[in-house]
Order: structure tokens, then C-alpha cells, then sequence
């Protein structure tokens, strides 16, 4: 039987290369973004503003749910690629079906703690007595489909880096095709209402999760399941969770500010600044999903010439990353700052909340052209294993500079101090990262130069 090894990720030209990697991350991110979108437009269109205010409130619970999954997915799928690079295939393969096991262990685990708090947790996120019912009766049908989650988000980041990117692809545009179509079935049809958008999710994710498992029970794959692989090792959980606690801590402590923004909104805005939040964030978040996709083309690539030791293709890899990043991210500054009310008439918003969403809009995109190439660096240094670095670049934005900024600036402008935390923490964060490339550049060339010499 031939196994696939995917060694072109060392010889392929560069720009070819993350050409043919990063476009279907990009399309399968974009679409992923678009469909969370529709979510908000049947939600908008069938229920109301006030249940769009709950899903707002919702949503980062949801998003720290899944970031569970995308830490044991995004560490192991770094860990292959590194292994991949090395020659070491039995290794990769423990570490497939360590991913499984630990994904099925967490989303129990998160499960059974957060049901039962489910109301404290919500409120906690800036649920009111109005928007509470929306948000638990969403809230109720993911949780209970979560290992789901876990594991469709786990696998696909490793078909990625088993040389399989267009096979993740399809999985995303899978899970995206079922989800559309039942959305409005469930909505318009059944009469479900607000569980009908998250039923429609979990079984999208299970359809696209089948299709995983029949790819890797493939014996002709390099990465199968077999039996004897899915003991949890203490060597391959370290390095997985080292190298995913950045994308985990960037997740999670994105929704700690939303928590703290949803607050803050609530003290200063009411209701509707939470779902105009709710509305900018999606159509921001479409724009961050098309670096997401550049950045998950970039790691296999990353990975396995760090592995191969071709620093002279990670550092192309790198400034290409950065370049495209800048140019999506220029792109969604230009749309919130010229377009942004027939974009937000899109969601079927009324009038209030329309005229907080424009506002919102012009503020979250002022410095948006800086958060692109923050995000490439940030996966550079986990991509290469230095976990150390990924994790403080993964929460200056949030934890350095954003939550001070959301303590002090609302107490001297209201709502406005709000917005205005937003750009200075993507500022000040931009800084921090190209600071630390700078030296860590400086440091990997030097190194060369002394082992050459």
C-alpha cells in the first residue's frame, strides 16, 4: 500500500505552496464565518432584535466551547507537521489518536461543569432578563453537542497538516451546505425558533465529522486510526496542550473581554449596543477568518521546514504571510469606514440598533490594518514550537492593554470609551509583536551564522 507523505511541503516553491494551502483554508474560514453570519440574518429576520441580542451574549460562551477543541487540534496538528519534517511517522500517528481521546475527555468534561451553571455563566456574560431566554434555549443544544465540536475542529486542523487541505475544505463547506439548509427549516418551518440555529449546528458538524472518520480509518493514509494509539501519552498531551494553550488563551481571553465589553455595553448602552457588538464582531470576524485561513495554510509549511531546518523558507513563508495579512485586513477598515450601514441593514437590524452598529463600526476598524500582521507573528512563533512567545503575543491585545483600557476610558467618555479601547489595544499590540520578531529574527540568524562558521 502507498502512504501519502506530503514532502513538497520542503521543495515546492514558496509562493505555489501557500498558494495551494492557505486558499482552501481561506474558502473553508470564509464560508465557516459566512454561515455564522446567516445564523445572525435568520435570527434577525424570524425572531427580532432582542434575539439577536442574545446570541451576541451567547456567542463567546459558544466560541470558549469550541476553543477547547481548536487547542488540542491547532497543538496537535503543529506537533505532526514538526514530526512530519523529522521523518518520525509512528510518533504523528500516537499523536492522531491522542487528539481523539482528549478531545472526547474535554468536551464531556466542559459539558457536565458549565449545564448546570448555565444561567450564572450567561448573566456573567451580559445576559439580561430579556435576553436570558434566548441565550440559554441556544446555549442548552450546543453544549450538549460540544465533544462534537471538539472533535470536527480537532480533525480538521490535522487534515491540514497530513496534506490534505482541500479534503479540509470540503468538510468545511459540508458542515456549511447542511447548516444553511436546516437553519430556515428548523426556523420557518418547524418552529423551533433560536434552537432550531443550534440544532442546525451540531448536526452540520456531525455530518462533515463522519466524513473525517472515514478518510483516517484509511490504512493507505500516513495517519490512520489503529488500534494501540489512543492511550493518552503523557510526552505527546504536553506538547500538544504547550503548543495549543496560545490559540486557547487567544480564544479564551477573547471571550473574557467580550464579557467584559457585553458588561460594559449593558452599563452604558443597554441591550442593543450588545447586539450592535453582536453584529459588527460577525462581519468583522469574516475579515479575521480570511487571515485564520492564511495563517493555517502557513503553519504545516512553518512547521515542517522548521522541522527540516530551511530557516530560509519559514522566513519567506513569514513575509508573504505578513503581506497578505496587512492587504484583508486594510480591506475590512475601508469597508467599516465608507460602507458600514448597508452592511449592517443586511441583519434586518431596526433603527437603534442600526444607528449603535454604524457607530460600533467606524470605531472597531480604525486600527484594523495593524491586526493582520499581529496574527501571522503570533502563529509564526507556534508554528516553530516556541510556545512561550505565542502565548504572551496571544494575550497582550486582551489581557496587557484591552481590559485596562475597557477599566478606565468608559468612565470618561460612556459608550464611546468603549469603541475607542478597541483600535489602541490593536496599536499597542501590533507593536509588541513586530518588537519581538524584530529580536527573535535577530537571534534565529545569529545562531545560523554561528553554526555556518
Amino acid at each position: 500500500m502507498t502512504q501519502h507523505i506530503p514532502t513538497e511541503l520542503g521543495t515546492k516553491p514558496i509562493g505555489r505552496l501557500l498558494w495551494q494551502y492557505s486558499l482552501p483554508a481561506i474558502i473553508a474560514m470564509v464560508a465557516s464565518s459566512i454561515y455564522n453570519i446567516v445564523d445572525s440574518i435568520f435570527v434577525g429576520q424570524g425572531l427580532g432584535d432582542e434575539a439577536i441580542s442574545g446570541m451576541a451574549v451567547a456567542s463567546p460562551f459558544m466560541n470558549l466551547s469550541a476553543a477547547f477543541g481548536a487547542m488540542i487540534g491547532v497543538g496537535a496538528s503543529t506537533v505532526i507537521s514538526v514530526r512530519l519534517g523529522q521523518e518520525k511517522y509512528e510518533e504523528a500517528q500516537h499523536i492522531l489518536g491522542n487528539t481523539l481521546s482528549l478531545n472526547i475527555i474535554l468536551g464531556l468534561v466542559f459539558t457536565a461543569v458549565c449545564l448546570p451553571l448555565l444561567d450564572n455563566i450567561l448573566y456573567l456574560f451580559g445576559a439580561s432578563d430579556v435576553t436570558l431566554p434566548y441565550a440559554r434555549e441556544y446555549m442548552v443544544i450546543i453544549l450538549l453537542g460540544n465533544m462534537v465540536t471538539h472533535l470536527y475542529f480537532g480533525l480538521n486542523a490535522i487534515l491540514r497538516s497530513a496534506g490534505h487541505p482541500r479534503t479540509a475544505m470540503g468538510c468545511t463547506f459540508l458542515a456549511i451546505i447542511v447548516n444553511c439548509i436546516l437553519d430556515p427549516l428548523f426556523i420557518f418551518v418547524f418552529k423551533w425558533g433560536i434552537q432550531g440555529i443550534a440544532w442546525a449546528t451540531i448536526i452540520a458538524q456531525a455530518v462533515a465529522f463522519s466524513i473525517q472518520l472515514k478518510l483516517f480509518s484509511r490504512p493507505t493514509e500516513l495517519l490512520h486510526l489503529r488500534r494501540g494509539i489512543y492511550w493518552l501519552r503523557p510526552d505527546i498531551v504536553r506538547q500538544c496542550l504547550a503548543i495549543g494553550l496560545s490559540p486557547f488563551l487567544m480564544n479564551s481571553c477573547a471571550c473574557l473581554v467580550v464579557l467584559l465589553c457585553n458588561n460594559r455595553l449593558l452599563q452604558y448602552g443597554g441591550d442593543m449596543a450588545i447586539g450592535a457588538y453582536g453584529i459588527v464582531n460577525r462581519v468583522v470576524f469574516l475579515f479575521v477568518t480570511i487571515v485564520m485561513g492564511l495563517v493555517q495554510g502557513m503553519q504545516p509549511i512553518i512547521g515542517y521546514n522548521w522541522g527540516a531546518r530551511q530557516n530560509d523558507r519559514v522566513f519567506r513563508v513569514l513575509r508573504y504571510g505578513i503581506i497578505g495579512a496587512t492587504c484583508i485586513t486594510f480591506v475590512a477598515f475601508l469597508t467599516g469606514e465608507l460602507i458600514p450601514a448597508p452592511v449592517i441593514h443586511i441583519f434586518g437590524a431596526g433603527p437603534e440598533l442600526t444607528e449603535k452598529a454604524v457607530k460600533a463600526f467606524h470605531f472597531v476598524v480604525a486600527a484594523f490594518p495593524l491586526v493582520g500582521a499581529q496574527m501571522v507573528i503570533g502563529n509564526f512563533f507556534q508554528s516553530i514550537g516556541h510556545a512561550g512567545k505565542s502565548i504572551f503575543l496571544s494575550v497582550t491585545r486582551q489581557m496587557l492593554f484591552l481590559i485596562p483600557l475597557l477599566a478606565v476610558l468608559p468612565g470618561w467618555w460612556g459608550l464611546d470609551g468603549v469603541w475607542l479601547s478597541m483600535p489602541i489595544s490593536d496599536a499597542l499590540s501590533f507593536i509588541a509583536a513586530a518588537s519581538l520578531l524584530a529580536y527573535m529574527t535577530r537571534k534565529i540568524k545569529n545562531n545560523e551564522t554561528h553554526r555556518s562558521a
